[in-house]
């Protein structure tokens, strides 16, 4: 079985024959290219949502950040991002089905344990890398007091990242903002999950009735 999916939140199991390596490959540059796209994206909304952002239009925040830092700005988190999305998803869906095995060993399709099980997956994986997390933040925001304790100026590494982060605050700053990061993946890992396993129940049904018609 190969696992792939586009969204985090979403886990497809396809079987390699049906897809072959072609597919396979597809699926994976699918998933670079969104991740990609994504960070651009992140860059802007974390600048626009720091205290006091001098930014209120999207199109202003984009235009200072290519001029005054240059294309490379709005990828300096990749090797974060990247390296944080791994294990998030390796402990979300670890977590996801080691819960299911507990409240619904048969795997039958039961909203509540979908539900249940998708918001503690979510909050466990927010939670274990949450370090990872402000260290991409800072990469992607640049935040003056964290410039103002780094000798280089700026913070263009994981290595720098993690470094600064603990000048600033020591341990604890790598959790800065962890109640917060566990609040928004509740809902969000809940919603996906039970959405997926809905959408599941009903596709494997219908295949189901299309079968014993034939």
């Amino acid at each position: 079985m190969i696992l792939t999916f586009k969204n985090p939140a979403f886990l497809v199991e396809m079987k390699t024959d049906e897809i072959g390596m072609k597919g396979y490959m597809v699926e994976l540059s699918s998933c670079v290219a969104a991740w990609i796209s994504a960070l651009q994206v992140e860059v802007v909304k974390q600048r626009m949502q720091m205290y006091n952002s001098p930014y209120h239009r999207v199109t202003d925040c984009v235009r200072a950040v290519w001029q005054n830092e240059g294309a490379g700005a709005f990828y300096r988190s990749y090797t974060t991002q990247l390296t944080m999305n791994v294990p998030f998803q390796a402990i979300h869906f670890m977590t996801y089905e080691f819960l299911q095995e507990h409240f619904n060993p048969q795997r039958r399709y039961s909203p509540s344990s979908h539900v249940l099980s998708g918001a503690c997956a979510g909050a466990v994986a927010a939670a274990a890398t949450t370090p990872l997390d402000v260290c991409k933040t800072l990469l992607n925001t640049q935040e003056s007091l964290a410039l103002n304790s780094n000798i280089t100026g700026h913070i263009t590494g994981m290595a720098s990242a993690f470094r600064t982060v603990y000048q600033v605050g020591g341990v604890t700053a790598y959790f800065r903002g962890v109640q917060a990061r566990v609040i928004y993946q509740i809902p969000s890992t809940a919603i996906a999950w039970s959405v997926y396993e809905f959408f599941k129940y009903l596709i494997t049904k219908r295949q189901q009735e299309w079968r014993a018609s034939k």
